[in-house]
């Protein structure tokens, strides 16, 4: 009997503290990678460059646009690659390649090692820039493991990222108007073309609700025609989405604002076209919009620094036009070479 009972003491014992420790029911704790660090982080060198080269000029001084932008600025010539987020057959997890990336994760790495350097002083490492992706690229900030938690649409990752304080959606300020005719259902009926959803097909179902449901809310654009109007209210780090109007998506491209020494307000972006397929600082904004038949206008979102102690940013003062109010541009660092995506 003693034996049955120091038996069953140990049984409830072990039961009540896996439940007492969260971190046990929880399959990837917030930060850290089920898959081997070669995997999730591609381009340490590079990593390391950036990192002298910011605390050298003190990129951490800058406000956030103008210090995504300066990052941006660095990246000019990294090779244009597609699918660099398909890095295994089930696993999803936070990664970065600062060797070849595509619109979204230039712009994504962008920010993520501008807030980075923001979070504290020194002493970077590729695990601090890979915590930033999480809480930009994810569903509420959090990677659990699966394809499903990650942010595939602008529109999606907008409106979640402004819910969590770490964007302004400026489209409806700048006088954006409703997209109308447009859904989506591209990831759900071309299933075939995501690595992820090929070998997990049980979550095709899943992506065509979430297609679904981003499709019945609203969506915001600025007609190309309204942009030079506006093109003085934007700042160095916006992110600029270029609305799409192809009626199976409501945007196909992204980048970043940047206003070169002269005022003119430049789209830096990764571009797939294939005479350059690389990270460049194309025209002003308005001039590469009229040059793409199929670019229909922009939607903005102004980044903002994680907020401190959960308290969210004021929106107001991310709001501020710069024709008075914003610094000086960024100068060009020198010596650095799904839906059909208009680039």
């Amino acid at each position: 009997m003693a034996r049955r009972s120091a038996l069953l003491l140990l049984l409830l014992s072990v039961a009540f503290s896996s439940s007492a420790d969260p971190a046990r029911n929880d399959p990837q704790p917030a930060g850290s990678s089920p898959l081997p660090r070669s995997v999730v982080f591609r381009g340490e060198g590079v990593f390391t460059r950036l990192v002298s080269e910011a605390e050298r000029e003190d990129w951490r001084a800058l406000p956030i646009g103008q210090r995504t932008a300066r990052v941006g600025l660095a990246l000019v010539g990294t090779p244009y690659k597609n699918w660099t987020l398909e890095i295994d057959d089930h696993i999803e997890a936070p990664s970065v390649d600062l060797h070849e990336m595509d619109c979204w994760t230039f712009f994504e790495i962008s920010l993520g090692f501008a807030r980075m350097l923001r979070e504290k002083p020194a002493g970077y490492e590729p695990e601090d820039l890979l915590r930033m992706i999480e809480i930009d690229r994810y569903r509420a900030g959090h990677c659990d493991g699966t394809y499903y938690s990650r942010l595939h649409h602008l529109e999606d990752w907008i409106r979640d990222n402004s819910r969590r304080g770490l964007v302004v959606d400026l489209t409806r300020s700048l006088g954006g108007i409703p997209m109308t005719g447009h859904s989506l259902h591209y990831m759900g009926e071309h299933w075939q073309e995501f690595r992820y959803l090929r070998h997990n097909p049980d979550l095709i179902p899943r992506f065509q609700e979430l297609e679904k449901r981003i499709s019945s809310q609203p969506v915001y654009y600025i007609p190309k025609a309204h942009v030079p109007a506006i093109e003085p209210r934007l700042q160095n780090g916006d992110v600029i989405c270029i609305a799409s109007s192809w009626p199976e998506t409501f945007t196909s491209h992204v980048g970043l604002a940047y206003r070169d020494p002269k005022g003119v307000l430049h789209f830096l972006h990764a571009t797939s076209i294939q005479a350059e397929r690389r990270v460049v600082i194309g025209p002003r904004l308005s001039d590469y919009l009229f040059a793409h038949p199929k670019a229909a206008g922009i939607l903005v979102a102004r980044p903002l620094d994680l907020p401190r102690s959960g308290a969210p940013q004021p929106a107001k003062a991310a709001e501020q036009s710069t024709a008075a109010k914003e610094a000086p541009p960024v100068a060009s660092s020198q010596g650095r070479p799904g839906p059909r995506p208009v680039q």
